[in-house]
């Protein structure tokens, strides 16, 4: 029970130290009146987005708590308390609580990174950085409070697998509707603005620039928020459901819990060595960050071994935990060479702009593939040596180990958006081109640490789909999935059919959406007098409806495909097939996730390494070719890529809830087959 504490004190102080800093960002100096007005349009935008997609997903919150309730708690546990539909309801309000806080303090911050770029690089990275730390402190803070509360209350962990299935739930909705969103407004304004106008990035004539800066809110803050806390929650549980089915000692169950514990101490340690000369390249500022990463990873290899020793637990799962944790710093330099304009891969793909769009995509879709073999080798050999020193629980503990360090690690991807609004309020504001410059810089290492952050998710939403496949298995009384049996194999065709047809969706939605911006900038400019000529103002309130109707229209097919799958296989085909649509869906799902993340990342960054004045700067015919693989490279990155990771585990978690339905209702099924 002690230990029980310590996890309780932990997340209490994540959100304490988030506080401190949300107060001390929003005491920093706002900027002038102009930087103000258009910092307000931002977060106005981005709050009404997210009360309008809360609104959306509320019914069916609704109705899958009712569906848990009668199904699982009623029909099958014969409880008298709902108690797997109140922790859904617990997942879904802690995950969209971590999201819109997240965001309000970003929304706030990316003003004040701008104010504070006017005055040098390091008090502009300081902002930035600061309010990424409220995100990322806020996700661990809330899950590990959000996981620990519920099993102290129910002790039971497959009660709590509720939590994790309605923070996947809220996850694949946030993440899927503010990708659509942040896509089509980027997508939209610079087909239009940057290609057909020839107008700069965020210059203020373009009626697509607020959407574009409040879709990096709702997109890449809110929804990677609600992304990565479910990935964090369902890791915990997925290790904590293991260690419960293997009969093992109770501290077996609450390890999870205290490695998280341990891991917010780090992550808050590490954020104290994030800091950078005023001078300083893009070298040294990805240098700054990666202090503060590496600290807080030795900081917990630290406290994890002290932790397994004080509680006297076996060695074997304390290397498990090492292994993760090593996977996911491999993981993180393997994307940050693929995507970063330091090294040659994303170079090359720069290179290809100089003979036009079409080699632009063939390389970076190349870049892409090649990039998935050292996550894939990295992951490999996790699952292979954690599951030899511990089975799936060291698997699962390894998937721990990985995000232990999450508070850091989000703070490092959260920041980007910041400095990326940032880069537009000082365009748009008219500020300094010095400043811009600071911003720029700032902007382009967010790109780096958004894909490394993409990485860490990936990787872990491979270890924490596997394990909660094991977990599904024991819940299911499956001992072996037979691949020669013809129904499995069924399973896994489907299951890697799942991925693509899901990225086909979120893709598309994208392209549907963006269209409606292009016809609606296009519009602007063709109907305002005076608009080009900067002597009238664009009406980028109609541009954020617009954005804001097309995701919340085309986020909900997507969504209820990942719940509705494991359901529709489970019980027409049997826990043995589901078992191999999970295993297809993590194998392809990985795969693509990591390819499209990689590519999306090294396009962008292309074309940033060309505006910097390669292969002829802004506004050659290279840059023109650059800005279209970015295009391309938008919805791979931020919209589809991104959202496989929580399709994974929200099938899995599906799967593991619905388990003992699946065995009351199959024996039915094949009497009345």
């Amino acid at each position: 029970m002690e230990s029980i504490y310590v996890a309780l004190a932990a997340g209490g102080a994540a959100l304490l130290f988030a506080l401190i800093t949300a107060i001390r960002v929003l005491k920093a100096d706002p900027g002038n009146q102009r930087m103000r007005f258009i910092g307000d349009a931002i977060r106005d935008g981005a709050s009404t987005f997210l009360r309008r997609e809360y609104m959306v997903l509320t019914p069916f919150v609704i109705l899958v708590a009712i569906g848990l309730w009668v199904l699982i708690d009623w029909w099958t546990l014969d409880a008298t308390v709902p108690e797997t539909a109140i922790s859904y309801l617990a997942g879904t309000f802690c995950s969209a609580l971590a999201g819109y806080i997240g965001m309000n303090v970003a929304v706030r911050a990316n003003v004040r990174t701008a104010a504070a770029a006017m005055h040098g690089l390091n008090p502009a990275l300081r902002i930035a950085f600061s309010s990424g730390s409220v995100m990322g402190l806020t996700v661990v803070g809330i899950g590990l409070l959000g996981v620990t509360i519920l099993y102290v209350i129910f002790q039971d962990i497959t009660v709590v697998a509720g939590f994790g299935m309605g923070a996947s739930s809220i996850a694949l909705f946030a993440r899927v509707g503010g990708g659509i969103f942040t896509k089509a407004a980027d997508v939209g304004s610079d087909l239009v603005g940057k290609i057909e106008a020839g107008i700069p990035e965020d210059d203020p004539r373009n009626p697509g620039v607020i959407a574009d800066n409040v879709g990096d809110n709702v997109g890449d803050v809110a929804g990677m928020g609600a992304d990565l806390f479910e990935s964090y929650v369902s890791s915990i549980i997925a290790a904590m459901a293991l260690a419960a089915a293997a009969s093992w000692k109770a501290d077996a169950a609450v390890l999870p819990l205290m490695l998280a514990g341990a891991g917010i101490v780090a992550a808050i340690l590490g954020t104290f060595m994030v800091r950078s000369s005023e001078q300083a390249d893009f070298g040294q500022l990805l240098w700054a960050l990666r202090r503060g990463i590496f600290a807080a990873a030795i900081l917990l290899v630290i406290f994890a071994l002290v932790i397994v020793l004080a509680m006297d637990l076996e060695m074997e799962w304390f290397w498990a935990i090492i292994t993760g944790l090593g996977a996911g710093l491999i993981i993180g330099l393997s994307t940050e060479y693929y995507t970063s304009y330091e090294y040659s891969p994303t170079q090359q793909v720069a290179e290809t702009s100089q003979t036009g769009a079409a080699t632009v995509m063939i390389s970076g879709i190349a870049t892409g593939m090649v990039s998935t073999v050292i996550p894939l080798v990295a992951i490999g050999f996790t699952i292979i040596i954690a599951y030899e020193l511990a089975g799936f629980y060291g698997v699962a503990l390894a998937g721990v180990g990985l995000l232990s360090t999450l508070g850091i690690t989000l703070a490092t991807d959260a920041y980007g958006p910041v400095a990326d609004n940032a880069g537009g309020i000082a365009e748009q504001a008219h500020l300094d081109p010095e400043v811009r410059q600071r911003t720029d810089a700032l902007d382009a290492l967010g790109n780096t640490t958004a894909a490394t952050g993409k990485g860490f998710a990936i990787g872990s939403a491979a270890l924490t789909a596997l394990a909660l496949l094991a977990a599904f298995a024991i819940a299911a009384d499956i001992d072996t999935i037979n691949l020669l049996d013809h129904k499995v194999i069924v399973g896994v065709l489907f299951g890697c059919m799942l991925p693509f047809l899901f990225s086909a969706f979120t893709m598309k939605a994208v392209g549907r959406a963006a269209m409606s911006i292009v016809d609606e900038v296009r519009r602007q400019f063709r109907e305002i007098p005076g608009l080009m000529e900067g002597t009238a103002d664009p009406d980028y309130t109609e541009c954020v409806d617009i954005a804001t109707k097309g995701a919340l229209k085309e986020m909900i097919v997507p969504g209820l495909m990942a719940v509705a799958a494991p359901l529709v296989i489970g019980f027409v085909l049997g826990v043995e097939s589901l078992g191999g649509m999970l295993i297809g869906s993590v194998g392809s799902g990985f795969m693509l996730a990591i390819m499209m993340a990689t590519a999306g990342g090294a396009w962008d960054n292309a074309k940033k390494y060309v505006e910097l004045g390669h292969f002829g700067g802004k506004g050659s015919d290279a840059h023109k070719a650059a800005v279209e693989g970015d295009v391309v490279g938008d919805p791979f990155k931020d919209t589809s890529g991104p959202s496989l990771n929580i399709l994974l585990k929200l099938m899995a978690i599906v799967s593991l809830v619905f388990a003992p339905v699946f065995l009351e209702v199959t024996p039915l099924i094949e009497k009345i087959t």
